[in-house]
């Protein structure tokens, strides 16, 4: 039987203490509804998939592929364990290009596009003081072109991900944009 949505957040909020992981957890976990939306899949499963794929991060930063160690690798011990289907660890693994596990369903490629790009978007809305309102494809674009904004976002695995998911790059920002706009008080509460 699937694991629920409330499993996967007590599962996520036993491992995550740090409030920036836990915002980009949900922001892939909307990326990842909201294409399962688009392509008439299993919101749920893609949800949970989006909201459990770097739950093993904070506490296993330090991967070996060889010895199959650290994230994602800790993190599919643990959904083992817990009797999460083999397809969710499949697609979480799929998000690690060390991994050695191909991205072969429309799950494991949305996973892999959405990742990097939801902390990339996140970056974006920081420096805008509506954060999400004037959000713009462009505007995304633009800082894109910026190498030393968020440098650590991996441009080359964004520009991957579109490829592999097969989306045009503006329509697949949009919707990333759009489907974090959407949670945007979990992400900026008012304070």
């Amino acid at each position: 039987m699937m694991p629920t949505r409330g499993d996967a957040w007590k599962l996520l909020n036993e491992y995550v203490k740090s409030e920036s992981l836990l915002k980009h957890c949900f922001s892939v976990e909307v990326a990842m509804r909201a294409y399962a939306r688009k392509f008439g899949e299993d919101e749920e499963l893609w949800g949970l998939c989006g909201l459990l794929h770097d739950f093993d991060y904070e506490k296993h930063p330090v991967p070996d592929a060889a010895a199959r160690t650290g994230h994602p690798f800790e993190g599919e011990k643990i959904l083992r364990e817990k009797g999460y289907p083999e397809e969710v660890m499949r697609i979480i693994l799929g998000h690690a290009q060390y991994s050695g596990v191909p991205r072969d369903s429309n799950a494991a490629k949305c996973l892999f596009a959405v990742d990097e790009l939801c902390g990339f978007v996140m970056a974006v809305a920081h420096m805008k003081p509506d954060r999400f309102a004037l959000l713009t494809v462009q505007s995304v674009e633009k800082r894109l072109e910026e190498k030393r904004f968020a440098a650590k976002v991996s441009r080359e695995d964004i520009e991957q991900g579109v490829a592999e998911l097969g989306v045009p790059r503006a329509e697949h920002i949009q919707l990333v944009i759009t489907a974090m706009a959407g949670i945007a008080e979990k992400l900026f509460p008012v304070v």
